[in-house]
């Protein structure tokens, strides 16, 4: 199954890119970090398309689950605050979600 892989590619460099210009803007970081956050932007999109299913609008809506709970995972991982029962809660419900978007059977 390619959908597990693209969504967790996909997770990581759009975190990644986001990142580099959040740091640039609000941490005053190297402005070189914007050609790395735009390199990554751009893997983020070539791997979302490789997420099975028919129509992106559904592609789009089930990696909102997976990217909250890979943006929970680089808080801990990046920036050391370790996510609460409230983060871990809501990141399941989200998780759920998109479970049932990609697996619900349809006509």
């Amino acid at each position: 199954m390619v959908t597990i892989p693209a969504f967790l590619l996909a997770a990581l460099t759009e975190i990644a890119g986001c990142f580099a210009f959040w740091h640039v803007v609000r941490a005053g970081g190297s402005p070189y970090w914007l050609l790395a956050g735009a390199v990554s932007l751009l893997a983020f999109a070539l791997a979302l398309t490789q997420v099975e299913t028919s129509v992106a609008g559904r592609a789009f809506a089930a990696y909102g689950g997976v990217y909250i709970l890979a943006s929970l995972a680089w808080m801990w991982a990046a920036e050391g605050v370790r996510p609460d029962r409230w983060d871990a809660t809501g990141a399941a419900l989200c998780l759920a979600g998109a479970a049932v978007i990609m697996l619900a059977p349809r006509g």
